[in-house]
């Protein structure tokens, strides 16, 4: 199995979603130690945007997503973070992840290696005009029950703000929205594949988080990938 997929066809100047976090699948040949359930849970999968993401795809629109969970190996991280293979998430342990250093640089291979090298192999291919880094986030983590998140939508970024200042304004002007400029955790913080293949290339880049209980059905997930593909068009006009 690939360690990712691309859909639709890259277009210069386009549109390209990466989504990190879009797979819930453990190969049959790692055992990670957990109750089957917890894989349904967000500490194995952003819940809804796979499906968000497909349903944006079209013409100008391609979607590069992962296709194991990131208890496999969370492709958000640099290398040689130490949460990358996590042997804990939200209170839960994950004995399965508990490698050696050899079993350790076998997953990396496995997986983040080929993640990103395709992924820039991709974006050198076919410069994208905007890059879409969709994530979505639990309203309340279960180890921290008592600090609720308020905000329907995140919008992350580290040093390249030219597209996250654009978009916060637009988010903001759509009614009822809770919007959170950095929240729920600061891009300045965790932003590794953005840094990577958007800053790292000048390429502007929207870090957004949805949260997960406006996305866990169709109706949600066809509501937001409405919602960011008006974002984005207008972010895309913006910037040209």
């Amino acid at each position: 199995m690939a360690a990712f997929e691309l859909l639709g066809t890259p277009t210069p100047g386009g549109l390209l979603i990466v989504v990190d976090h879009a797979s819930d699948h453990v190969p049959a040949d790692i055992d990670l130690g957990i109750a089957p359930a917890l894989l349904a849970t967000h500490i194995a999968v952003d819940i809804g945007v796979a499906a968000i993401a497909r349903a944006m795809l079209g013409a100008g629109t391609a979607a590069f997503l992962a296709t194991a969970s990131r208890l496999v190996c969370d492709l958000n991280r640099e290398a040689h973070a130490p949460a990358i293979i996590p042997i804990a998430s939200d209170g839960h342990a994950i004995p399965g992840n508990a490698l050696d250093h050899a079993g350790h640089e076998a997953r990396l291979a496995r997986f983040y290696h080929p993640y990103h090298t395709a992924l820039e192999a991709s974006i050198a291919a076919v410069r994208p005009g905007l890059i879409l880094s969709l994530h979505s986030f639990t309203p309340s983590l279960a180890s921290h029950p008592q600090q609720q998140r308020p905000w329907h939508v995140g919008v992350l970024y580290n040093a390249d703000e030219r597209a996250p200042r654009l978009a916060l304004p637009l988010l903001a002007a759509e009614e009822g929205l809770v919007v959170g400029d950095q929240q729920p955790y600061s891009g300045r913080l965790l932003n590794a594949t953005m840094n990577r293949h958007a800053e790292g290339h000048g390429i502007p880049y929207l870090g957004v988080e949805v949260r997960q209980d406006l996305i866990a059905d169709a109706a949600g997930q066809g509501q937001w990938a409405a919602r960011l593909g008006r974002l984005c068009g207008q972010v895309m006009g913006a910037l040209a």
